[in-house]
């Protein structure tokens, strides 16, 4: 049976098109996944559309369904649900999540797919790869209770942490960010909100989000002495400037990085891949991370939003495409 799918191609760096991919017979460890929802990760998947990964990472932000070579012509994006049409008998007409870039249907193993809990609306389910990069944040930068806290960038990844921080006890919390528009995204999520001239100072722990010179510059004069900031940014090929003379050392401040291409080390003896992907999907249940979600578009509308993604005319966290309305 010869079936094919559409998806959503970067043909050059800053233009995307959408295109007819045929799909495989699957085999019989496989699963046919017809696409309800995927999810454009902003700060990532803008990079790659314009063509800026550095050839030097070119392997490292391959994603695990990527078809195509960086910058470009390249199939790219990593936050699918969908659900499964044909394959193991446990899985056909289950949800499901998986790290594939957007396309109306796809053919992918088994063991590729996590089932989305009852407890998670299909919609919200897109946001499971970034909350497992909030959580392997977690594990590597290790918050105690009571700690004082900052997350400095209020995008998807660092409202993902947030909202997740949230939730231990005694902490003293702000989401930092210059954009005033995020003090309602923190409303929603129960947290405090401030412009980076207002942060609280003195903190044991900055997350920092903003991919930002300046952001992860006051990230470091928000520590108090031998605090850490945990560098949560990816910068691709541009340079950045620090203040790192000054009172850097006498004051024996730690930045440290956090990539969730690895299970943190805090808890690789422990967790695998998969376990850290189901529990990100578990602490989906909470309706407040659908204010992470701040646009939807029909699939059919990729090559048209994200052009406007990239330029910041759509000023997005989380942008949901919508494939009910795709034939």
């Amino acid at each position: 049976m010869n079936r094919t799918a559409r998806a959503f191609w970067v043909s050059s760096p800053g233009e995307g098109e959408l295109r007819e991919v045929a799909l495989p017979e699957p085999g019989e460890n496989d699963v046919l996944v017809r696409s309800l929802y995927s999810g454009v990760s902003r700060g990532t998947e803008t990079l790659v559309f314009r063509g800026g990964v550095p050839e030097s990472q070119h392997a490292a932000m391959r994603a695990p369904f990527q078809e195509g070579e960086f910058p470009a012509p390249v199939k790219y994006g990593y936050l699918s649900v969908g659900v499964v049409e044909e394959g193991p008998e446990t899985l056909v007409g289950r949800t499901v999540f998986c790290l594939h870039p957007h396309q109306t249907r796809y053919v992918v193993p088994a063991s590729a797919v996590t089932v989305v809990p009852d407890t998670v609306p299909a919609a919200r389910a897109v946001l499971a790869g970034t909350v497992e990069t909030a959580v392997n944040a977690l594990w590597d930068a290790a918050p105690l209770v009571g700690d004082r806290i900052a997350v400095v960038g209020g995008g998807m990844v660092g409202c993902s942490v947030a909202a997740l921080l949230a939730r231990f006890p005694g902490v003293r919390l702000q989401l930092v960010d210059a954009d005033p528009r995020r003090a309602e995204v923190a409303e929603a999520l129960g947290i405090g909100f401030a412009s980076p001239e207002q942060a609280l100072g003195d903190c044991d722990l900055v997350v920092h989000a903003s991919a930002t010179e300046q952001g992860l510059t006051r990230s470091l004069e928000l520590l108090t002495a031998e605090g850490t900031v945990l560098e949560l940014s990816w910068y691709g090929d541009r340079q950045i400037a620090l203040p790192l003379g000054e009172a850097f050392h006498s004051r024996r401040l730690v930045i440290r990085s956090s990539q969730v291409g690895t299970v943190s080390p805090a808890r690789r003896a422990s967790r695998t891949y998969a376990d850290r992907l189901a529990l990100a999907l578990e602490l989906l249940a909470d309706p407040a991370l659908d204010a992470l979600i701040t646009g939807e578009s029909a699939f059919a509308e990729l090559p048209e939003l994200m052009p406007k993604l990239t330029s910041g005319e759509i000023p997005a966290l989380c942008h949901r495409v919508r494939y009910a309305d795709t034939p």
